[in-house]
């Protein structure tokens, strides 16, 4: 048998692409709708939003909805017969096999004789066509009317044909034999559910669309039938999807319809699907006519038989709970007799807790008991009267008037555990209270001994100190009863949340303020005796010059530790007129520390008092003193410092801090000294003012900068003293990019300048940009010598250098990284 497979606007209507798998199953997804739909074909099955729509959007959500339905409905025929179930109506039904099979079910015919024969596995267009060919004649051959629907719509996947042809097949066989007081098919299945859920007033259907939309007419027909399965009254009336989704629940697992519908298909549309609604609710009209008399009288009895069964399984259960809930309160008040007084606060607490805790547990189950005891009660009152059964009492012992009784007992009992509890604290926290109150007073009485010993202070400075120290030596034992036993006392007094105390005016803070004030009293009065001691030894030095530069120690002394930090110092000096640069405080402040240990007032004093000397010399007269020591030599030797008859320390001071020269090889050698020291370098280390008539850079050094700013070929230079200490020169230019070979290019004990070429990003993305970098290099492991060198030197060379945008002082490798420059060239 052969089909044309030609047909009006073919050219216009091609094939729809390949659906994904299970488009139509449980799968939910449509695939290509929008091309299966077939817009341009006349006949179409109803949308929610009348026929012919032209919204699209609309289109495709019924269409979806009515292919999920359809095909979930086509399936439980399917399955019923052990047939594979269908994914998607276009593509299972696009070679005609899956159609015969449904057709063949849907209208009761189990041989496939009827049909004759069919390709089971068409490859070909036209072997697809025949077998839905011979589908759609079989359904017209039962009396179905199939309008405007031919083989190659099947084939194409025209779903709006394939859903209406569906429909018709549905409407035949499903709803077409419903009948309801004279009316059939969908105004019989409308009256039936009318006249189902009219003992609800939340429901009123009057269509199979908005009036589902809520699942509250699902809800009513099942509570109408099986009211077992769902509980009206409790359900949210305005809980839409809650309620569709019970529905669809109950009606799959207890009364085995299929769910042919989603959720979304009834609460989230504008109007539900007719089509697919009634399908859907057509499964309960068959399901619920199908029960017959017979079975209604089964459950009957049965209910019957559970409610005796219950009746008695709750007699037992509430002598045995009544039992259990009376054991339980005597067991809980023998508990409260038995249990030991608090000797401490966290004892008292942890019972208190424990009470607590009891109250929101055991005591709220034993109100709950109690409460679901008469209830249960009640109820088997209730039934025993409602089916005139024999009455009945619990065991004597087991009834309520005795739960009343024993309940009576038990709270008074409880009332007087509470009170214990709380007493008990009370009285922990007054004990605390007199504890820390002995405690403070007996420390304060030993702060009030040193104060009173201190103020009594009289006689010769030495006696003075010795009463002093006498006095420091108390103070650690003073701390250790501060730090432990009056904390201990303290910290118990925290637990117990004591925040006031009549016994005493004194808080463990103003303890430790007390014994702060004592200790400093006593550091600044030893601090005061050794200076009058020191300063009486400074007989040089006026009276006033005395008071002048102690009252300027005392307020520089920020911290009163009777010493001075470096920028203490520097500010100290300033204040009296005597200003240094930074590199020379930095040496004076080195050499007091080597010298005093710290810059004690000793030190200050015999700093000020070497400033102030009357024998002090100019920068011109220190030169000329040494030029006539060496005898208008270019050097100096350690003879010419002895015969000077200068001190040995001075001479051995001298020879450390003066850079060594050696002599020309061609020049006379100078038996008489083991070591010339060179002047030019002496004049360099002991006067740094002079360095601008001093250390100069070599016009090499200005030439490579000069290099590396305007051509850009140099990335770095490294520039050092010469060995003669009278010039910057160049130790090394490079046009490597490499950082790492720049820092490798820093000694670890030599002090150097370097001016590097940095090239980086800006943060903001703005593009790329260079900064000229200025490092001054003074390693902490470098010699003083080289680092007082380093100092005096550098404003030499950096002022030379026009164009440094950056300057860093490096003393540490972890102060030049790479990222420490970027960090600066990006705020900058």
């Amino acid at each position: 048998m052969s089909t044309s497979l030609e047909r009006r606007g073919s050219a216009q209507n091609p094939p729809p692409p390949p659906m994904s798998p299970r488009s139509h199953g449980r799968n939910k997804s449509l695939g290509n709708i929008g091309m299966a739909l077939g817009v341009g074909v006349s006949s179409a099955p109803m949308t929610p939003h009348g026929s012919g729509s032209p919204v699209l959007g609309a289109e495709i959500e019924w269409a979806d909805i009515q292919a999920r339905t359809f095909c979930r409905w086509l399936n439980t025929k399917l399955e019923s017969q052990g047939l594979t179930p269908m994914t998607d109506l276009v593509r299972d039904f696009s070679n005609g096999v899956k159609l015969i099979e449904v057709c063949l079910h849907i209208c009761e015919i189990m041989s496939e004789t009827s049909l004759g024969r069919y390709n089971k596995k068409p490859t070909m267009r036209v072997q697809k066509a025949e077998n839905a060919s011979k589908a759609l004649q079989f359904i017209r051959d039962r009396g179905v009317k199939l309008t405007n629907i031919g083989p190659e719509d099947i084939v194409d996947g025209n779903l709006k044909l394939i859903l209406g042809m569906i429909w018709t097949l549905i409407l035949r066989f499903t709803i077409a034999g419903i009948t309801e007081e004279g009316l059939s098919a969908r105004d019989g299945l409308l009256l039936w559910c009318q006249r189902k859920t009219q003992p609800y007033p939340e429901v009123n259907v009057q269509d199979f669309k908005k009036s589902w939309s809520d699942g509250l007419a699902l809800c009513a027909l099942i509570h109408r039938h099986r009211p077992e399965l769902l509980n009206w009254d409790r359900l949210d009336k305005d809980d839409r999807r809650t309620n569709t989704e019970l529905a669809f629940k109950v009606a799959e697992q207890s009364l085995g319809i299929p769910r042919l519908l989603e959720v979304k298909d009834l609460c989230d549309v504008e109007v539900p699907d007719e089509r697919s609604v009634m399908t859907y609710v057509a499964e309960f009209f068959h399901k619920f006519s199908s029960e017959d008399k017979a079975e209604t009288g089964a459950r009957r009895v049965e209910k019957f038989a559970e409610l005796m069964q219950g009746i008695w399984t709750n007699k037992n259960d509430f002598e045995r709970r009544m039992a259990l809930l009376l054991e339980s309160l005597q067991s809980t008040e023998e508990s409260w007799r038995r249990a030991q007084q608090p000797s401490t606060y966290p004892e008292a607490i942890a019972h208190l807790a424990a009470f607590a805790d009891y109250k929101k547990t055991s005591k709220r189950s034993y109100v709950k008991e109690r409460q679901e005891l008469a209830a249960l009660y009640s109820n088997i009152q209730t039934k025993l009267r409602t089916y005139a059964l024999k009455s009945w009492e619990p065991q004597p012992g087991l009834c309520l008037e005795d739960l009343d009784n024993n309940w009576a007992v038990f709270l008074e009992a409880e009332k007087l555990r509470s009170r214990a509890i709380n007493a008990r604290i009370r009285d922990i926290k007054e004990a605390l209270r007199k504890q820390f109150a002995r405690a403070a007073e007996s420390f304060i009485a030993r702060i009030q001994r040193i104060e009173q010993a201190i103020g009594l202070l009289s006689g010769l400075l030495p006696d003075q100190k010795q009463i002093l120290q006498h006095l420091s030596s108390e103070l650690p034992s003073l701390q250790a009863t501060l730090s432990s036993d009056i904390l201990t006392i303290n910290q118990a007094c925290l637990e117990a949340k004591v925040e006031e105390n009549d016994h005493t005016v004194y808080s463990f803070e103003d303890l430790l303020y007390e014994l702060e004030l004592a200790e400093a009293s006593i550091r600044k009065k030893l601090a005061f005796v050794d200076n009058q001691m020191v300063s009486a030894t400074h007989t040089n030095i006026t009276p006033a010059k005395l008071e002048e530069f102690e009252a300027t120690f005392k307020h520089f002394d920020k911290d009163d530790t009777n010493t001075l930090t470096l920028w203490e110092m520097h500010s100290a000096l300033a204040s009296l007129g005597i200003v240094y640069a930074d590199e020379e405080i930095e040496v004076i402040y080195a050499q007091l520390e080597t010298d005093f240990g710290a810059v004690t007032y000793q030190a200050w004093l015999a700093l000020l008092t070497d400033i102030t000397q009357d024998d002090s010399s100019s920068a011109d007269q220190l030169r000329d003193a040494f030029r006539g020591i060496a005898g208008d030599k270019p050097y100096i030797t350690d003879l010419d410092f002895k015969l000077a008859s200068l001190p040995t320390e001075t001479i051995k001071f001298l020879c450390e801090t003066i850079p060594e020269t050696q002599p020309p090889a061609d020049g006379p050698a100078d038996a008489s000294a083991s070591k010339r020291y060179d002047c030019q370098s002496l004049y360099l280390l002991l006067t740094p003012t002079l360095n601008s008539s001093g250390v100069q850079p070599a016009p090499e050094s200005l030439e490579a900068f000069q290099e590396l700013k305007q051509g850009k070929k140099l990335k770095y230079i490294i520039y050092k003293l010469s060995p003669d200490y009278r010039y910057i020169v160049v130790a090394k230019k490079s046009e490597s990019k490499n950082f790492d070979e720049f820092i490798a290019d820093l000694p670890e004990k030599e002090c150097l300048w370097a001016v590097y070429d940095v090239e980086f990003t800006l943060a903001g993305g703005e593009g790329i940009r260079n900064k000229l970098t200025f490092i001054s290099w003074t390693p902490d492991d470098a010699p003083i010598k080289a680092k007082m060198l380093g100092a005096s030197s550098k404003d030499a060379i950096r002022r030379r250098l026009d164009g440094i945008q950056i300057e860093i002082q490096a003393t540490d490798y972890s102060e030049v990284t790479w990222e420490a420059i970027l960090e600066k060239a990006n705020r900058r």
